[in-house]
């Protein structure tokens, strides 16, 4: 029997980014932004930092826990990006940028090990042309599965965001 979890709500994001925090972890944020193929997210020292296009208030954001690869939403979202993630508690949730709000994430179904992450983004380009707002412009979803480390690829990609993002240093 496959499972699948998924939980949405709206992200406060502050200079476009928020956490995803493993149990074990405190988030302190990225100390520069190097060049990586999926652009915007990104893993380094145990973090990930998914970026949004607002730079200012408030997002749409999913979550989807599964069991299994779930597959890529190529029709809803503009662009979708992969890459791998070791949890070392097989907990984690989504924190707000500066100590805000932190949002539950169910749990991972392999407990501790990796995972493959795949970010999908829709209207970052609009929203990082509004830069702040609190209505919601720009909708992420974030999909995690247990599978082995591999490297980070870009599944599709259509914004100015992204190409921003990859762009080299």
């Amino acid at each position: 029997m496959t499972t699948t979890q998924t939980v949405s709500f709206d992200l406060g994001v502050h200079y476009g980014q928020a956490y995803l925090v493993d149990a074990t972890d405190d988030a302190t944020g990225p100390d520069d932004h190097p060049t990586r193929p999926g652009g915007i997210i990104r893993v380094e020292d145990g973090n990930t930092f998914p970026i949004t296009g607002l730079h200012t208030g408030s997002v749409g954001f999913s979550v989807t826990v599964a069991d299994h690869d779930p597959g890529a939403d190529t029709d809803a979202y503009e662009d979708v990006v992969e890459i791998s993630f070791e949890s070392e508690a097989g907990q984690v949730t989504l924190d707000e940028w500066g100590g805000g709000e932190v949002h539950e994430i169910p749990e991972l179904p392999a407990g501790p090990g990796w995972y493959r992450l795949r970010y999908h983004a829709q209207n970052m380009d609009a929203a990082a042309e509004v830069d702040t707002s609190r209505e919601i412009i720009d909708r992420y979803l974030l999909q995690i599965w247990p599978q082995e480390e591999s490297d980070p690829r870009v599944v599709q990609s259509a914004s100015g965001q992204l190409a921003y993002w990859r762009r080299p240093t």
